[in-house]
């Protein structure tokens, strides 16, 4: 029987999915091909934003009415909140953030007997991890770890802790299992992902942290680098950055959520920190990292943000000097505390200055890539075409040489050029 899966938004989404996929070759699916009719389809909905729930229902539809009388499988963030919502669309299983297994089987029980099945829980009832196969279906040359699931920072912004739940985390001998397996497979580079990794371990016994963790998954990572997902900046201290360089395996690239460059505004976001903190973390990373890319979230025009605030912010971009940004407009979620806030601003402001942010982006991102002109750079290499290869540098820069037969592999760089939005390099020659 083949099969298709979308999934929509966040690493953790695609770190589930490629388990659910894992989960139905098992049992004997298939993937269809690009433009085949599936006979089951499942899309992995994202809730982050009331635009991502529109894109999440958009997906819904377009994928049910090119797969006519296929079974429609919906899980994740957004049907997690409104399972309704997802049964209207003419989903026959309905899931949400939790329980991938649970939701496979409900698949194969419903295509044996054509009964729709909707099975919702209590996000903050939720105790335990739960374990899903690390890797990549496709065999690619990165794989994924999911050490953390659940957030309690409530920001004002953020539905997420309603659909994801409480802090869970993969205790560290589960982590060095899972990470050896992977090494055993032959990836080369391992990426550890959550919801909110900065909090690992406040839920184990001894509280480790995740320094502990990323020490534990360094030993027994073989020749694998290892790249952090997105961090809550409080959890950057200067023990963090000097246990985590003393690895030898940690790539140069730390996403930082930021969110606004103005102090006011990150109060009103009920963010843990304010801009003078945030700098002082960057600079520690700089120090311990040298040439490390800094990449990070923006959410631009909060209700409430005043011109000047938005003036702050810019300059507090450039002052950071981001290798690249996520910028978004302001999307009102209902359920939110910030959903509720006064002096709403219209759709045109926030556009114009997610627009402007990301402007001061692209110059600061053009800016570090020029600086990576004649550094020798350690590129893991993932594609070939057309007599080039094209990798990944330890900090996370696109970098294509000529070539064949790198994929997989791990070698040096001198790095020539900037092309469009990454670089170009020769080779250094193995002896």
């Amino acid at each position: 029987m083949k099969y298709i899966i979308s999934t929509l938004g966040c690493k953790v989404n695609q770190y589930e999915t490629q388990a659910m996929e894992s989960f139905l070759l098992e049992r004997g699916f298939e993937r269809a091909a690009e433009g085949e009719i599936a006979e089951l389809v499942i899309v992995n909905t994202c809730a982050v934003t009331a635009e991502s729930g529109r894109k999440s229902r958009q997906t819904i539809r377009r994928l049910r009415d090119e797969n006519p009388g296929a079974l429609l499988a919906v899980c994740g963030c957004w049907s997690q909140l409104e399972p309704g919502a997802a049964e209207a669309l003419g989903a026959d299983v309905v899931f949400g953030a939790a329980d991938r297994r649970g939701l496979i089987d409900a698949v194969e029980a419903s295509l044996a007997d054509g009964r729709r099945r909707t099975e919702i829980d209590e996000p903050f009832k939720r105790r335990e991890l739960e374990r899903l196969p690390a890797g990549a279906v496709d065999h690619r040359t990165r794989a994924m770890l999911k050490i953390q699931d659940g957030c309690v920072n409530f920001c004002s912004y953020c539905i997420i802790p309603y659909t994801r739940g409480r802090l869970r985390s993969l205790p560290p001998d589960a982590a060095a299992e899972e990470t050896r397996a992977l090494a055993a497979r032959g990836f080369r580079e391992i990426v550890l992902t959550g919801i909110e990794v900065a909090s690992y371990g406040v839920d184990l016994p001894g509280r480790p942290g995740l320094a502990d963790v990323v020490e534990t998954v360094a030993a027994n990572a073989g020749d694998m680098r290892i790249r952090l997902g997105s961090l809550e900046p409080t959890v950057i201290t200067e023990d963090f950055c000097r246990r985590l360089k003393a690895t030898g395996k940690l790539c140069r690239h730390f996403h930082l959520s930021l969110q606004s460059g103005c102090d006011r505004t990150l109060k009103a976001m009920n963010r843990k920190y304010d801009t003078a903190a945030f700098y002082e973390k960057t600079e520690l990373l700089r120090e311990f990292f040298p040439g490390c890319a800094l990449t990070g979230d923006v959410i631009a025009g909060f209700p409430g943000e005043t011109e000047a605030d938005h003036k702050e912010t810019l300059a507090f971009l450039e002052k950071i000097a981001f290798a690249g940004m996520h910028v978004f407009p302001y999307s009102r979620r209902p359920g939110t505390p910030a959903d509720k806030l006064p002096d709403q601003l219209a759709r045109a402001v926030k556009e114009r200055r997610a627009h402007e942010a990301q402007a001061v982006c692209l110059k600061t991102r053009r800016a570090y890539l020029d600086a990576c002109v004649g550094q020798t750079l350690p590129v893991l290499f993932e594609s070939e075409d057309d007599g080039r290869c094209t990798g990944h540098s330890d900090s996370y820069m696109p970098v294509s040489v000529p070539g064949s037969g790198l994929r997989g592999r791990l070698r040096n760089v001198v790095i020539e050029s900037v092309e469009g939005d990454g670089l170009r390099g020769i080779l250094v020659e193995v002896p």
